[in-house]
């Protein structure tokens, strides 16, 4: 089974919006600016040590380097990263109108997203998606649920 992530908005937060994670330490916390959304070490922990891999998928360009770098600094391992240039290396190639992310291609289970033009393009090409929003206060609990849910199904 895999989940992924988007970062901006949805674990990347602006902390004067969303409650976040304790800063790293310095000096990683000079290096790794991003803030991360209160609740997602815990549940990106829990999906580490489970038998579900753990996806980035993000229309950023962050380097794959950055993003392992912040992830590890808090103890999560990321199994695979599609950002906006793998994205369109993989899956766009050039298609006009093509959406923004496409987690079917990679066989994901479960997208979570901020955006609602993805959560639409999930429901118009039958992938998986929950949307986060930033008075989500549920939203690690609300994926639990989603992941218990479509691991039930998967073993139907």
């Amino acid at each position: 089974m895999k989940i992924s992530f988007d970062l901006d908005e949805t674990l990347f937060v602006n902390p004067a919006e969303v409650p976040i994670e304790p800063e790293l330490k310095f000096p990683y916390n000079k290096i790794y600016k991003d803030k991360l959304r209160k609740g997602a070490v815990e549940l990106l922990k829990e999906i580490n040590s489970s038998d579900t891999e753990l996806w980035i998928y993000t229309t950023s360009n962050r380097s794959e380097r950055y993003i392992r770098g912040i992830f590890r600094h808090y103890g999560i391992r990321i199994d695979s990263i599609v950002n906006a240039i793998r994205h369109e290396k993989e899956v766009a190639k050039g298609r006009a109108n093509f959406p923004s992310k496409y987690p079917a291609a990679y066989r994901i289970d479960l997208h979570v997203d901020d955006e609602k033009s993805v959560y639409e393009n999930g429901i118009a090409n039958g992938f998986r998606v929950y949307r986060i929003s930033n008075d989500d206060t549920e939203w690690a609990d609300n994926i639990r649920k989603e992941l218990a849910r479509i691991k039930r199904n998967k073993a139907d």
